[in-house]
């Protein structure tokens, strides 16, 4: 058996061979107190120069029991005897929080600490004996193969959990034996909570039955749910009438393959794609969106927690609402200075002093005004504009639906007008008004579409 002092030297292994710290970076270790994470901090700790990682502790005290400031208090400590920053918070849920509504508010907790720092990592303590409790809650719950999987060693947003081969009563001695502080929280026993039955009586029961095996056919099903899930992974890449294109928290696909392929095949692949851009889809919700890609363009389908699906023309879009998007009609951009930039919903406006050029595109990200008076608004109804080098006034409405704008985004489409006057819509039409003379002092304005195709930079 490994000795204890080896666990550092097996855990640097681990990563390296796993490659879960690409880049050097600050890394924010999410510590509860409890052995397995104040292992982890410890053993972080004593790579972190070889990994160059920065480490940064944190500690959420949920407020369910009344243990949580002094146990707090000994995380605080813990930072400060390796030196090391501390963030930490106290949520104040209650003593009748679920475990999953705990879990949810301490994420999005670590998650805009991760954020606000610009931490690359958000570093936690899973171990093995966590694999094998979600290896069973999930199978007891009915999940597909991709949820059999169980906890993964790297996620989105720089997750990183390398203690995943290691196991409670390994990390338990090894901060034994180092007489590291550490925390018993007695929500870990108490059977009301789903994991706490499954650790404290069902396995014991099952091990009893089935022998020591347990374990590792356990760890075997996870092994071989996750190599069905990479490979349906690799499939998306292989399949080019799927025409796949992810974009941030969004992916689209061409709706006649869904349409066209076996209903299991096209809930498969698009529960893969749903995996790309962090959305969790069931088999129930995956059929749902395929009956959905049979619909006219313009149909959605609410999928929960902000996400969505939409027919989009000939494809299919499936994604979360943006956080910044513009919701009031009174939310609007003024150039406040000669030169500046803005957000606008999902897009990124800028814009400077220049000399107009000798031609303008009437479809581009780019353009050119004729005055500093202009402003970025919504579209309102009954909005059109004479298109540069056309005749006759074009409903935007029309001219929205013909670039192929989806339905659920055109409200939130940034319009570059004077007063009443459209001037301008940024990728699809230039108006006849306010254009510049060859050669004149003209304000230039450019705009990025985050989701969208990029802005025109040439001149």
């Amino acid at each position: 058996m490994a000795t204890l002092a080896s666990l550092p030297a097996r855990v640097l292994a681990h990563i390296r061979e796993r490659r879960l710290f690409r880049e050097p970076g600050e890394a924010l270790v999410a510590v509860s107190g409890g052995a397995d994470s104040v292992a982890l901090l410890d053993v972080l700790h004593t790579l972190a120069n070889e990994l160059r990682l920065a480490l940064v502790v944190a500690h959420v005290d949920h407020g369910i029991l009344p243990a949580g400031r002094p146990v707090g208090r000994t995380v605080n400590q813990l930072a400060e005897k390796y030196g090391l920053a501390f963030e930490s918070t106290e949520l104040n849920l209650g003593p009748d929080t679920t475990e999953t509504e705990a879990r949810r508010a301490r994420y999005a907790w670590l998650r805009e600490v991760q954020k606000r720092r610009g931490a690359k990592y958000l570093v936690t303590a899973h171990h093995e004996d966590d694999q094998i409790e979600t290896i069973v809650m999930r199978g007891l719950r009915g999940s597909a193969p991709a949820g059999l999987a169980g906890i993964a060693a790297r996620g989105r947003g720089g997750l990183v959990r390398p203690l995943l081969p290691f196991a409670r009563r390994e990390l338990l001695a090894y901060v034994t034996e180092r007489g590291l502080p550490v925390y018993d929280d007695p929500a870990n026993r108490d059977p009301r909570h789903l994991r706490s039955w499954v650790r404290t009586m069902l396995l014991p029961l099952l091990n009893e039955r089935l022998g020591p095996r347990l374990r590792s056919d356990l760890l075997a099903q996870g092994r071989h749910a996750a190599s069905d899930r990479r490979a349906w992974d690799q499939m998306l890449d292989l399949v080019p009438d799927l025409g796949l294109h992810v974009e941030g928290a969004t992916f689209t696909v061409a709706r006649a393959s869904v349409c066209g392929y076996d209903n299991a095949l096209s809930v498969a692949l698009l529960r893969a794609a749903a995996r790309r851009v962090g959305l969790v889809l069931g088999p129930t919700r995956a059929q749902r969106i395929v009956a959905l890609a049979q619909r006219p363009s313009g149909r959605r389908l609410p999928l929960g927690d902000g996400w969505s699906a939409e027919v989009a023309f000939d494809q299919l879009r499936v994604g979360r609402d943006a956080k910044h998007a513009v919701d009031c009609a009174l939310e609007r951009v003024w150039p406040a200075a000669e030169r500046g930039a803005a957000r606008f919903g999902e897009f990124e406006i800028a814009w400077a002093p220049a000399s107009a050029p000798a031609q303008i595109e009437r479809a581009t990200w780019t353009t050119w005004l004729d005055s500093a008076g202009w402003e970025v608004r919504r579209p309102a109804r009954g909005d059109s504009l004479v298109p540069l080098g056309g005749v006759g006034h074009r409903p935007l409405r029309r001219l929205l639906m013909e670039a192929r704008v989806p339905r659920s985004a055109r409200p939130r489409y940034p319009v570059i007008s004077r007063g009443a006057t459209i001037l301008w819509v940024p990728g699809i039409c230039r108006s006849a008004e306010g254009v510049p003379a060859p050669g004149t002092r003209a304000v230039r304005l450019d705009v990025i579409g985050c989701g969208w195709a990029e802005s025109d930079r040439g001149t």
